[in-house]
């Protein structure tokens, strides 16, 4: 059970760091980008058994929340992915 829940949170960590480089890289607001960047670091389970002892599962579940609706409704996520795809064709 262990693995599949560091699994998991390295599934989260990943899909918000790319959210993060998504932003940071294109668009118009880099600082945003770094700042989803530096919240995906609880999700990694390294950092949190090195650095962030008191961390709980709702404080995850807490901030991935607020990357998805910051990225998704804020950020214009899809908006973002679309103007990278144009610039790689």
């Amino acid at each position: 059970m262990a693995i599949f829940v560091q699994v998991i949170h390295y599934l989260f960590a990943i899909l918000f760091s790319l959210i993060g480089l998504i932003n940071s890289f294109w668009g118009n607001d880099p600082f945003y980008g770094v700042f989803v960047i530096l919240l995906s670091l609880p999700f990694y389970p390294v950092f949190s058994e090195r650095f962030v002892k008191q961390i709980r599962t709702w404080h995850l579940f807490v901030l991935g929340g607020f990357i998805l609706w910051s990225a998704l409704g804020v950020a214009e996520l899809f908006d973002k992915i679309a103007l990278m795809i144009q610039s790689f064709s």
